[in-house]
């Protein structure tokens, strides 16, 4: 099975957490934490701040790991590396996705999850009560 090692920045301001909604691909329309694949020679921490600035035309400071998430997907298995990061400037753009949102604990369920997503909506409930 294919092995695909990616990060994943669980961006925080005060009470609130970003979600984006996937707008290509096989898992058009569903929703995730920002981020994606490892070059090679990156670490995880500078791939988050690459794959950001690329997708969100922004900057994140990297601020504490989360957790990693082992996922199999029908077609491949996901290593999924996530941070909690924080915005170095207000201006976003979605380069990538098709819509995005702040969610509260309370309406972090609110929206489709690509199942590796969910997996850590738990350990960021807790983070954020």
């Amino acid at each position: 099975m294919k092995q695909i090692e990616v990060v994943a920045a669980i961006i925080r301001k005060r009470d609130k957490i970003f979600a984006t909604q996937r707008g290509y691909g096989e898992f058009k329309d569903w929703w995730e934490f920002p981020g994606g694949k490892m070059e090679p020679g990156e670490t995880p921490e500078e791939a988050l701040v690459r794959e950001i600035r690329e997708e969100l035309d922004t900057e994140i400071s990297v601020d504490k790991f989360l957790c990693t998430v082992d996922w199999d997907y029908p077609d491949f298995h996901l290593t999924m590396h996530c941070y909690f990061c924080s915005l170095k400037s207000e201006a976003l753009h979605l380069n990538e996705h098709e819509a995005a949102r702040w969610l509260t604990a309370a309406t972090l369920r609110s929206v489709s999850w690509l199942p590796a997503d969910d997996q850590i909506l738990p350990l960021i409930e807790n983070e954020l009560r």
